[in-house]
C-alpha cells in the first residue's frame, strides 16, 4: 500500500462516546455480567498468582508440574512471549500517543503471562523463565504461527489482537477451573487482563471498519491476512486430549463455538464478513515455524546470549 502504516487509524474518526466508547456487543467481563471494565492493572483477588509467586513456589518445591502440564504451560508461555515482543515494537510507532501506552500495557500483560507460564514449565527440570525465553532454539518454541506473524500495518496488528484476545479469554476463563492449581491461578489473573484486551481490539475494529473508505479497506485487508492462521489455535492433539481427560486443561476445539459467536457479533456490528480463506498448515506446537520467528528470536535473545548470566 502506498500510505503509511499509521493511516488506518489516522484516517478513522474517533468514537463519539467518551473514553473507549460504548461497546457491549461481543464483550462480556470475566464475571459474565457484561461489564466491560476489566483493567490491565486491576488487582485480582482469590487464587490468582503472579509470576513471582510461581517462581517462589517452584524454587521451594511446592509447585511442580507433570510432564504434560509443563508442555502445555510452555505452549501458552511461548504464545504470550512472542506476542509481547511483537506488540512492544509499536511503542513510539503507534498512530497516537494513547495507543503507544495501550499497546505497551497489553504487551506487558502478555509478558507477565509468559513469565508465569514459563516459570511453571521450568519447574519440571529446573530451568528458569529466562533460560526458556533466551536460551532455546527456534524449533524448541511451541507458539502457533499467528503470534509470530509480522505486525504489518496498524489494521493488521488490530486484526491479530482481536483474534488472539478472544481466543485467550475463552481459554483462560475455562482454565480457572483447572484441577492443576497453578494453571488455575495463572488463568485467574490473566483472564481479567485479557478481558480488557478484547474490549480494546473490538473497539478498534469498529472504529476502523466504520471510519473512512481507506480505514475500512485496511481493516478488511487485515482480517484477510490474519484469518488463515485462526484455525491452528483450535486444533486438538494427544497432549490436550490427555489434559482435558484429567481436568487440567480443555480441548482447544471446545473453545471455537464461543469464539465464533462472540467475534461474529463484533464483525456483524462492523459490517464485516468472516474472510473465506483456506487455513494455513501451521505446526508451531510441534516446533515447525515460519521464517519470521527466527528473526524475532535473534533480536529478543541477543543481549542475554552475548552476556550470559548478567543481571541489572
Amino acid at each position: 500500500m502506498s500510505t503509511s502504516p499509521e493511516t488506518a487509524a489516522a484516517t478513522a474518526p474517533a468514537a463519539e462516546t467518551s473514553g473507549h466508547g460504548d461497546l457491549s456487543v461481543g464483550v462480556k467481563a470475566a464475571s459474565g455480567s457484561g461489564e466491560a471494565t476489566a483493567s490491565a492493572t486491576r488487582i485480582t483477588p482469590g487464587n490468582a498468582l503472579r509470576p513471582e509467586d510461581i517462581a517462589l513456589a517452584v524454587s521451594h518445591g511446592t509447585a511442580k508440574p507433570s510432564e504434560d502440564v509443563a508442555e502445555f504451560a510452555l505452549r501458552l508461555g511461548d504464545d504470550a512471549l512472542v506476542l509481547a515482543q511483537r506488540l512492544g515494537h509499536w511503542i513510539s510507532r503507534a498512530p497516537e500517543l494513547e495507543e503507544d501506552i495501550a499497546l505497551g500495557n497489553i504487551a506487558l500483560d502478555q509478558l507477565g503471562h509468559a513469565r508465569s507460564f514459563l516459570s511453571y514449565a521450568g519447574g519440571l527440570d529446573g530451568r528458569s523463565e529466562d533460560d526458556l525465553a533466551y536460551f532455546r532454539r527456534e524449533p524448541e518454541f511451541r507458539s502457533v504461527e499467528i503470534f509470530e506473524l509480522p505486525n504489518g500495518d496498524f489494521a493488521v496488528t488490530i486484526a491479530r489482537q482481536f483474534v488472539v484476545s478472544y481466543y485467550q479469554f475463552e481459554l483462560y476463563r475455562r482454565l480457572v477451573e483447572s484441577t492443576d492449581a497453578t494453571l488455575a491461578g495463572i488463568a485467574a489473573k490473566a483472564v481479567k487482563e485479557v478481558d480488557y484486551h478484547r474490549d480494546h481490539s473490538a473497539q478498534w475494529v469498529l472504529r476502523l471498519a466504520q471510519g473512512t473508505d481507506e480505514s475500512r479497506e485496511k481493516m478488511v485487508h487485515g482480517f484477510k491476512v490474519i484469518w488463515p492462521y485462526v484455525d491452528e489455535l483450535f486444533r486438538d492433539d494427544e497432549l490436550t486430549a490427555r489434559l482435558a481427560a484429567a481436568g487440567a486443561a480443555v480441548e482447544p476445539s471446545s473453545l471455537r463455538a464461543d469464539f465464533d459467536r462472540l467475534t461474529g457479533e463484533v464483525l456483524a456490528a462492523a459490517e464485516l464478513d468472516v474472510p473465506k480463506v483456506a487455513p494455513a498448515p501451521g505446526g508451531g506446537r510441534r516446533g515447525l515455524h515460519s521464517e519470521h520467528l527466527g528473526y524475532l528470536l535473534a533480536e529478543m535473545q541477543v543481549l542475554a546470549r552475548e552476556y550470559p548470566g548478567a543481571s541489572w
